[in-house]
């Protein structure tokens, strides 16, 4: 006949490792609460089968694992060929922003296709363009010169 702790026993060890897939994988909270059904089970054995005092025994046992198993597993994570283990930066060469391809349209010329104040579009070699001035007005169908590329702004002037 089987022992009446050991039941509570196996809930728990089944607890703490779906507390431990609930690291590693992106459940939506659902091994959570899975986990959670797991200790709360075998609590409500405990109590009812064996004594208040195991019962008391295991959620003083439960209140000290279950964060240890949480920080244990955060740290596994950090190890775990799952977490992304490099950052990509602009110093490393990585950019969302292709500046290189912009620098091309410094010194030529184009027509503002809509009024510049100061931002607006140009067209550039038949290619419209999010362009900005140095705080100066332009109208619509003014010729504009590229005079700068900063960032990921194209800075253009009046043609005189």
């Amino acid at each position: 006949m089987i022992q009446p702790y050991i039941v509570p026993v196996i809930f728990q060890a089944a607890g703490i490792a779906v507390l431990l897939a609930e690291v590693m994988l992106p459940s939506g909270g659902l091994l959570t609460i899975v986990a959670l059904g797991c200790f709360g089970y075998s609590l409500y054995l405990v109590f009812t089968a064996v004594s208040a005092f195991a019962g008391m025994v295991f959620v003083l046992a439960d209140i000290i694992l279950i964060p240890v198993v949480l920080i244990a597993g955060l740290k596994l994570l950090a190890r775990s060929p799952l977490a992304l283990k490099t950052s990509l930066s602009s110093k490393s060469g990585f950019s969302s922003y292709d500046q290189e391809k912009d620098e091309d349209y410094v010194g030529r010329h184009g027509k503002a296709a809509t009024d510049l104040r100061p931002a607006g579009t140009a067209v550039i070699d038949g290619k419209r363009v999010d362009v900005v001035t140095r705080g100066d007005y332009i109208e619509k169908g003014s010729a504009v010169t590229v005079t700068a590329v900063e960032g990921s702004r194209i800075v253009v002037r009046k043609d005189q």
